[in-house]
């Protein structure tokens, strides 16, 4: 009898060893990752927006909106996350040492562009001299406008810029002749007061910069890269998501904030952004060499800032060329079925 109740003893003290707990209990659920938008929730940002909505992301992703945070990319860094903003922005901090790194293209090109009504007849650069020009000074737009009209050799001092009337109201009230804006920022047929527009659009004039890029904290990148690849992925599966069928990419999008996101101009916004991020040629979410240069010139041109980190050490171009060789499904012909 004592040997036997010894028995049952050590079998209960077994049971209570942690050994012999299944694995499962013991494991650590994996770190959220947080993705953060340096904006409101909109067109710019549908690949984010359809990529958490329809599950693309492998990892444990939450998506946020920062729209009035005036150190984003610094927030990125504290706060080891990944984030989206313009490539000026990006590229300004990490010149000033926030410890960054960019890794993927949210647009390809830049955003911006200049309007003016059409019955102006203002249709090139040129057109310009001698105009009231609205725009916001030091912005992107600002910046990708003198750089054109340096570029094409035309008298920057002979435009007068009008600080703070980058509005189309402004526009269409004649207080300016032409406005610097984003292109999904123009409005749509059915918006109140409608004008035909003329729109310039630097690109056309040899200047390509990047527009949105996806970056990330230097410690998120050195510490978990595989998180970085599986966003990038799924980031990429949400932008062909967005343009494969606006029927079904729509209502998706609009439900995240139904109350100011309404499915007639989110799908306005789509259209006119759509070459930013699916290029003739191209593919989803790359960028290349020759834009940072350019945006880098740009930016030390306009006397913003000099360079005190090099491009090799801020952008890395690895992430997309390895999730591309993973699934080079993801960038054939297939991937997506064109605008519907």
């Amino acid at each position: 009898m004592g040997l036997a109740a010894a028995a049952l003893l050590g079998t209960a003290l077994l049971v209570q060893r942690p050994d012999s707990v299944p694995k499962q209990a013991l494991r650590v659920p994996a770190a959220k990752v947080a993705l953060l938008l340096d904006g409101p929730y909109g067109a710019r940002f549908a690949g984010e927006i359809a990529a958490l909505k329809q599950g693309f992301f492998a990892s444990d992703t939450s998506l946020a909106v920062r729209p009035d945070d005036p150190d984003f990319v610094q927030t990125i860094a504290r706060e080891h996350a990944i984030g989206v903003t313009s490539g000026q922005k990006f590229l300004l901090a990490a010149w000033r040492g926030v410890p960054v790194t960019a890794f993927a293209a949210s647009f390809l090109d830049t955003s911006v562009a200049i309007f003016a009504l059409e019955s102006s007849g203002l249709r090139r650069p040129a057109d310009l001299i001698g105009k009231r020009l609205g725009c916001r000074r030091g912005s992107e737009g600002d910046v990708i406008f003198d750089a054109m009209m340096a570029q094409l050799g035309l008298p920057r001092s002979q435009i007068t810029k009008v600080a703070d009337r980058d509005g189309f109201d402004a526009l269409r009230a004649g207080e300016v002749d032409a406005v610097i804006a984003a292109i999904n920022d123009q409005p749509d047929p059915t918006s109140p007061g409608y004008v035909r527009l003329n729109v310039i659009k630097p690109q056309e004039y040899g200047i390509h910069v990047p527009g949105l890029v996806y970056f990330a904290s230097n410690d998120l990148i050195h510490d978990r890269p595989s998180v970085i690849a599986d966003a990038l992925q799924g980031l990429i599966r949400g932008w062909q998501f967005v343009y494969s069928d606006y029927a079904r990419s729509v209502p998706v999008l609009a439900s995240v904030d139904p109350e100011k996101l309404k499915p007639d101009r989110l799908k306005f916004e789509l259209q006119q952004q759509r070459n930013l991020v699916l290029p003739t040629g191209g593919r989803i979410a790359d960028y290349d060499e020759s834009r940072w240069r350019t945006l880098r010139d740009i930016l030390k041109f306009a006397k913003l800032g000099e360079e005190e980190v090099p491009l090799a050490q801020s952008v890395n171009y690895q992430f997309v060329r390895d999730v591309y060789r993973r699934s080079p499904n993801l960038g054939g012909p297939g991937a997506w079925s064109g605008e519907n």
